[in-house]
């Protein structure tokens, strides 16, 4: 008869980005200063906005949550590859596992669903402009923001619970800096046919669903900038807007990747590299998109 997971095993082994020794220093040294970078970008984001009262509008209001999110999902991680390297472990808990995985989902659909959000917001301030403040009241805003962390925490805890019920070998090796939910689930030694069928299915509404309202958002932004009459108007719009999509796109499609493509290839090394990229990259570079650029944050 088969035990009961929580007897099967009492930790996983991180296999990290690179077995080579001499790599070590260099990757420490390279994503302690992106992590640094991240996180005080975007804390001087979240104190800034809320320092200042010209910035007590929805869009630095749903920037200033994003930033928290950001800071969030990127200490679930990297904090802890970086104590594995500085001590030359591998060794993650069964239990540490488990939450980390459970903050990992919980921040990345909050991301997902904050930047739908965002793109909500732009698309009532450029194209209805004189109704703006009055349908994007403070009311609305806190209410959106409340139901993104209700659906994340939902979607989460509907992840981790089902990871709970699967059996593992007594020596698992995940070939990523982190317990990543599809790795898990494949390398489950029970049947994992439900949990991949779960993760595909909400994969698609918690990524394509949210994508597909982002792209419905900026084509009618795209249409009411069209018919602006004054160049330097239709281009202040599309600074705006192209930096912020980029952003978008980059999130989702190496989000999605990590599941669609390593379910063809069956390659970690190109789960990895896109999971660096929405782990990483894009939180750190979300400051300097989002708000370095905007002449309101700058001036202060």
């Amino acid at each position: 008869m088969e035990e009961n997971n929580n007897t099967q095993i009492s930790g996983f082994l991180l296999l990290g980005l690179s077995k080579e020794p001499k790599l070590q220093p260099f990757i420490f040294g390279l994503f302690l200063s992106m992590y640094l970078v991240t996180v005080f970008g975007n804390l001087l984001i979240i104190l800034a906005v809320s320092s200042d009262h010209h910035l007590h509008t929805p869009m630095y209001f749903f920037l200033s949550n994003l930033s928290f999110v950001d800071i969030c999902f990127t200490s679930t991680t990297i904090p802890k590859m970086l104590w594995n390297i500085q001590t030359k472990s591998k060794v993650i808990m069964y239990e540490g596992c488990i939450t980390q995985m459970y903050f990992y989902i919980l921040f990345a659909g909050l991301d997902d669903i904050l930047l739908t959000v965002m793109a909500y917001d732009r698309y009532m301030a450029i194209c209805h402009p004189l109704h703006y403040m009055v349908i994007m009241s403070s009311q609305l805003c806190g209410s959106l923001v409340l139901i993104s962390w209700l659906i994340s925490v939902l979607y989460s805890l509907l992840h981790s619970l089902m990871v709970l019920q699967l059996s593992f070998r007594p020596t698992v090796k995940i070939p990523q800096f982190f317990c990543e939910l599809n790795q898990m689930v494949q390398l489950a030694s029970s049947d994992n046919f439900l949990n991949n069928i779960v993760m595909y299915f909400a994969a698609v509404l918690m990524g394509v669903g949210p994508f597909s309202g982002i792209l419905y958002s900026y084509s009618k932004i795209v249409s009411c900038i069209c018919k602006i009459s004054s160049a330097q108007g239709k281009y202040k719009a599309f600074s705006t807007c192209v930096p912020h999509l980029s952003v978008v796109f980059l999130f989702y499609f190496t989000a999605l990747g990590v599941y669609f493509s390593s379910a063809a290839t069956h390659s970690s090394h190109s789960s990895t590299i896109a999971s660096l990229m929405y782990t990483m990259v894009t939180p750190m570079l979300n400051p300097f998109i989002y708000s370095l650029r905007n002449k309101d944050i700058r001036g202060l």
